[in-house]
């Protein structure tokens, strides 16, 4: 396993950011000015974290995906952790957002993050079509911080 970050042709990675955000319009709006990081599994690409600098002390994940075929190894927690390792010292808070998904709050909350606010409707509004996780529609994006 090893981490690299890329700084040229970030949509070479559409494919994998689309698991993790299903619309490329938003993706559009934070990947360029997003540090993508690359989790590669023999060479082959596991799983992406797109962060971006949100606010003087403040960076967010704006994606965070793993192919079906790599998801139970830990790829995205050790993405989390190299983003905290890399980032601590230079910011304070690392901030996400996500839906209302049990499975996914718990995974964040499993390493530290606790929920601080929500934004409503932000999937309705902002998506062109609904956006459904493990049968449910999102409505609220729910928004985690952590401390670096």
């Amino acid at each position: 396993m090893k981490i690299d970050k890329i700084t040229t042709n970030k949509r070479k990675f559409l494919d994998i950011l689309l698991i993790g955000d299903e619309d490329e319009k938003m993706i559009g709006r934070y990947l360029d000015a997003s540090d993508l990081f690359v989790l590669y599994d023999e060479d082959r690409p596991a799983a992406v974290c797109a962060v971006m600098k949100t606010a003087e002390d403040i960076i967010e994940i704006k994606n965070l995906a793993t192919y079906p075929e790599y998801r139970r190894k830990g790829y995205a927690s050790a993405l989390i952790d190299f983003v905290c390792n890399e980032y601590k010292g230079r910011f304070k808070t690392l901030l996400l957002g996500t839906g209302e998904n049990i499975k996914t709050l718990c995974f964040y909350k499993k390493r530290g993050f606790v929920e601080t606010f929500r934004v409503k409707n932000f999937f309705i509004d902002n998506y062109s079509h609904p956006i459904i996780e493990e049968g449910k529609l999102l409505t609220d994006m729910i928004y985690l911080q952590k401390s670096l």
